[in-house]
């Protein structure tokens, strides 16, 4: 199945976001800590609703722990610098979709040990997407190669 993973993400209403998107959307979430906040459930709850007991998640203490839980699956990371547009990807129905930290995205390092790299295409002067709204649009194109119609 398609998941989500989140690096060392910085704001956790996105991450209640990225709950409610993985349980819409019936895929894992991997959380690669440390996150800049407190992880507090309960403040995860109020923008996640009741969503976050739907979805399977898993929260990782570092990248390596990360790394050996992942086993075989590729790790697509989405980032503004990349150079292969999603839309032309070819997408597997097991990948884990990686987004960078809100603020800083990811370290040389991770952009290296992942194993494909990919962008949105979008206009010269604007920097960046918010993540779930980018991780959606991601999303929706690897279902829609991996599960054909989506019901």
């Amino acid at each position: 199945m398609l998941s989500i993973a989140l690096f060392q993400p910085d704001i956790p209403q996105n991450v209640g976001a990225m709950i409610r998107l993985c349980a819409c959307m019936g895929t894992g979430l991997d959380i690669i800590e440390p996150a800049s906040f407190p992880w507090d459930e309960r403040k995860i709850k109020q923008s996640a609703m009741d969503y976050l007991s739907k979805i399977n998640y898993t929260r990782h203490s570092s990248w390596q722990v990360f790394q050996d839980a992942k086993k075989e699956r590729r790790v697509v990371l989405m980032s503004t610098k990349a150079s292969q547009p999603y839309i032309d990807f070819a997408f597997r129905g097991d990948d884990i979709l990686l987004a960078g930290s809100e603020s800083s995205g990811v370290p040389e390092n991770i952009h290296e040990a992942v194993d494909e790299r990919i962008f949105i295409p979008m206009q010269a002067e604007i920097r960046s997407m918010n993540i779930v709204n980018a991780t959606s649009m991601i999303l929706g194109e690897a279902l829609r190669q991996t599960m054909g119609n989506i019901k």
